[in-house]
């Protein structure tokens, strides 16, 4: 059995670092907030290259307060992603706002800025680029757009990344958390930097913006029973604070692992009838997610099923055809490049613990598997 994720084995290397941190805030009793997390937010923000890091209690938070503090409200437009985790449009709907979906580029799989301009109208506040499976978005190009003249706006739109599967990823020697005006992290515990239990941050390095997402993380307090603002249950726990303190030392490490191991995936799955990831040469790809395509997904997944090698897909359903958010201007069809390549996508095992040869188990499975599904083809 090869699993998809092995946490228990990443939790083992680290035992001892992460009983103690734990230990240390059961002696403090601080369990919200508090110096663990004000650590990890300093921590965080320096790894991320500078600014502010503000904890918050999972990524969909992180995205809310994120849109709230650019201002974000009814009768405003988002233009984002279709291809991405539902949490992405629906904090966009949290604010009021209606998010509008523009098509992504099949290579990379994220956001394509080609698409920027004709998404653009007079109600657009601002533009949220998924750094997909860790793999950095285009960030030149949509800040471009964003801040361009042509857009016929008297304003700049606001820029927010959605991070949460790009700790440590890199764009032009520039990391994921200092690409825009704010980006925003996901430290569920399946991620490359993963809490033990929910988490998030806001990365920013405009003042005001950080200000008023400590605000609103904390009930719009301003002093204790001091409200200003309408605010949210949004604080992130001292003890996640603690352990991804503990976690966040090991991420450049568990990094390297996670890119020598896709390296080993791209050299053996070459000539194995699969489309591997592009990683291009200005990014840092960090690997969140190793996702290949197939035209005949289920028959691989199957196959790989069977000889016990779990996979993940990441995701089956574009945004606009899930029915929460359907609306009739996205009918099927109308995001060519999203549909097809949510039909095609599996992602295989991909964490710093997986060992050489699992990764050489897992390539011949697939090899196997789509040498027989090639045969059947031809016999057809």
């Amino acid at each position: 059995m090869i699993p998809f994720l092995d946490l228990k084995a990443q939790y083992h290397s680290i035992k001892e670092e992460i009983d103690s941190a734990i230990a240390g805030v059961l002696e403090s009793s601080q369990f919200v907030l508090g110096s663990p997390v004000a650590a990890f937010e300093e921590e965080f923000a320096q790894y991320c290259g500078g600014g502010q890091a503000i904890g918050v209690n999972s990524g969909t938070s992180a995205l809310h307060l994120a849109l709230l503090a650019a201002g974000v409200g009814p009768g405003d437009e988002v233009i984002t992603t279709p291809f991405t985790f539902a949490a992405t449009v629906a904090a966009i709907h949290y604010c009021g706002a209606a998010p509008v979906l523009a098509d992504i580029d099949p290579v990379s799989f994220n956001l394509d800025p080609a698409r920027l301009a004709a998404a653009i109208t007079e109600k657009t506040k601002a533009i949220l680029p998924v750094h997909l499976y860790g793999h950095p978005a285009e960030m030149d190009a949509i800040n471009e757009a964003a801040r361009s003249p042509s857009a016929g706006l008297q304003r700049e739109i606001v820029v927010i990344e959605d991070a949460a599967q790009a700790h440590g990823a890199e764009y032009k020697g520039r990391r994921a958390g200092s690409l825009s005006d704010m980006a925003c992290f996901s430290f569920y515990p399946t991620k490359n930097l993963g809490a033990y239990g929910e988490g998030g941050a806001v990365v920013t390095s405009n003042p005001e913006y950080a200000r008023a997402i400590r605000r609103l993380r904390n009930w719009g307090q301003t002093g204790r029973y001091e409200h200003a603002v309408r605010g949210y249950n949004y604080r992130l726990e001292s003890m996640q604070g603690a352990i991804l303190r503990v976690k966040l030392r090991h991420l450049e490490a568990w990094t390297a692992a996670r890119r020598a191991i896709a390296g080993a995936y791209d050299g053996l799955l070459k000539d194995a009838g699969v489309v591997t990831p592009v990683a291009k040469a200005h990014v840092r790809h960090v690997y969140h997610a190793y996702t290949i395509r197939t035209p005949d997904r289920g028959a691989l997944v199957e196959g790989l099923a069977a000889a016990g090698i779990q996979t993940g897909v990441h995701y089956p359903i574009p945004v606009h055809l899930q029915p929460a958010y359907r609306e009739a201007r996205y009918p099927e069809g109308s995001l060519p490049a999203a549909e097809s390549t949510a039909r095609e996508v599996v992602s295989l095992p991909i964490y710093p613990e997986l060992r050489p040869e699992q990764v050489e188990a897992v390539c011949e499975a697939v090899r196997q598997i789509r040498v027989g599904q090639s045969e059947l083809t031809r016999r057809r």
